[in-house]
């Protein structure tokens, strides 16, 4: 059976990332879980700044055979997954021109009042069964920071951080983090 299309929208069939190809240029972020499109609206204010202080954090201690990026930089293992983590953590050796086809070493989600069930539900079993070694979740209303590591294809939650708490992380490399500190001038 054929797919049919109707306003551009595939129908019958699980979206796949040719499709996200035809997505328009519009501002939100598309990106797919099994097949499943998920459309995020462009982040505020808060939500760019700590990106940007994570970005450069992680940056400042990042090996040389590792990347850091920001979104977006897609994470596309099949034909039916592509995410776009808000800062990712790759090996030289597995990225290309235009993307990472293998799992990160750590992917960064940071919270949108739009993202908190999708973040800390579907994005996170995503990155589970893709096997992402570490899953940051930071809360830029708290502001905190969730680390979640893989354990035999499990994550478990092995820190949480608030305020000006350290977060102390040696995977994927030696790190350290306050959560107020990523908001930068901005008001808590």
């Amino acid at each position: 059976m054929t797919a049919t299309r109707s306003a551009g929208i595939p129908q019958g069939r699980p979206f796949t990332v040719d499709d996200l190809e035809a997505m328009p240029d519009d501002g939100n972020r598309y990106e797919l879980i099994d097949g499943m499109l998920v459309v995020s609206p462009a982040p505020g204010m808060r939500h760019q700044k700590i990106v940007a202080k994570v970005l450069v954090a992680l940056d400042a201690v990042c090996s040389d055979r590792l990347h850091v990026f920001p979104a977006p930089f897609a994470v596309r293992t099949s034909t039916t997954t592509e995410l776009q983590p808000d800062v990712l953590v790759a090996r030289d050796e597995d990225l290309t021109e235009k993307l990472l086809p293998v799992a990160p070493l750590l992917a960064v989600e940071v919270l949108s009042p739009s993202s908190v069930i999708n973040d800390l539900n579907n994005k996170k079993a995503a990155y589970e069964r893709m096997g992402v070694a570490s899953y940051w979740v930071v809360d830029p209303q708290a502001p905190s920071i969730a680390v979640f590591e893989l354990s035999d294809g499990r994550y478990e939650q092995i820190a949480e951080v608030k305020g000006t708490d350290v977060l102390s992380v040696e995977r994927p490399f030696p790190v350290r983090i306050v959560p107020t500190e990523l908001l930068g001038t901005l008001a808590p």
